[in-house]
């Protein structure tokens, strides 16, 4: 195995804790028998393969490393490490624990190529939007970490050919609007597709949604959004796949029709069910839906 160096990371989060849960924190869900997702406080981890080679996808919440790999040992056993961790994106609620995972397990680290700079040390998103519509969640959401993360030479880009290190048969895709370089993941074999946050099973920004985990297929959470119009047409690119069943970043997996309508309805009516009123990033894409709208109307 190639041998990293530690002493160039950097992980601001180290003494950060989020005290936020849901119902669902701490159970677990065998979407098929190489899927596996988890949830740590609000936000689903995936554990994607078998005993014999496995990746991790996203890694939760601040200080859940050894959450991590207690789950990972229950499931795949003592001693067994992932070819890779994948992130869908950079953002606090999915590289939560990267950095102590990265040193218990000695493994490289795969994300889009336009996360690189807030995975690096290079810079940080823009603050959460806090004056965004929503609920409480969405008024917490400056407090939430945004300091830099740096991960040094274990971090790569992923391969332009769309392939994924130790996840044969998937691809990723780029679904920016969220962040700069979301991406997705999907196995074209059985039409799966891991959505990270590009659209989410939960209203993320309503607290008491979040603790119950209500069902909901929606947009992307709306504090950390800041391209409306990018979200929109990743959104269109999922739903175009046909996806048979989604793990999303929040909230529970869905299947089949259930899964297939919702989407369907979430691309064709974007701005009125996943954009809010108002915020720092959204007048844009309302003054676009606005003035699609009054040109359809007669003169």
């Amino acid at each position: 195995m190639e041998e990293f160096r530690f002493n160039n990371m950097d992980d601001t989060w180290a003494d950060s804790y989020i005290p936020m849960t849901s119902v669902r924190s701490g159970m677990g869900e065998e979407v098929s028998t190489d899927l596996f997702c988890y949830t740590i406080q609000i936000v689903n981890i995936i554990l994607v393969g078998t005993r014999e080679e496995w990746v991790l996808v996203d890694t939760g919440m601040p200080q859940s490393a050894e959450r991590i790999m207690e789950v990972v040992e229950k499931r795949f056993g003592e001693n067994n490490t992932p070819k890779a961790i994948i992130l869908t994106h950079g953002h606090f609620d999915h590289v939560g624990a990267v950095v102590d995972l990265v040193k218990a397990w000695n493994v490289p680290v795969y994300a889009h190529e336009l996360e690189m700079p807030y995975l690096t040390g290079q810079a940080s998103y823009p603050e959460a939007d806090g004056s965004v519509e929503g609920g409480i969640v969405a008024k917490l959401s400056p407090w939430f970490p945004n300091e830099l993360i740096n991960l040094g030479n274990h971090i790569r880009a992923l391969p332009s050919d769309g392939s994924i290190p130790g996840m044969s048969g998937w691809r990723w895709i780029h679904t920016p609007g969220h962040s700069p370089g979301h991406i997705s993941l999907f196995r074209d074999e059985d039409r799966f597709l891991i959505a990270g946050d590009a659209f989410v099973t939960v209203e993320q920004d309503s607290l008491y949604k979040v603790l119950t985990q209500k069902k909901q297929l929606t947009g992307p959470p709306v504090y950390f959004t800041t391209d409306w119009q990018e979200a929109w047409q990743s959104v269109r690119k999922l739903e175009a796949l046909k996806p048979s069943s989604s793990i999303t970043g929040h909230g529970v997996p869905l299947y089949g029709e259930e899964l297939a309508s919702g989407l369907s309805l979430l691309a064709a009516e974007f701005v009125q069910m996943a954009v809010p009123e108002y915020g720092r990033y959204v007048d844009t894409i309302k003054q676009a839906a606005n003035d699609k709208a009054n040109s359809k109307k007669p003169h």
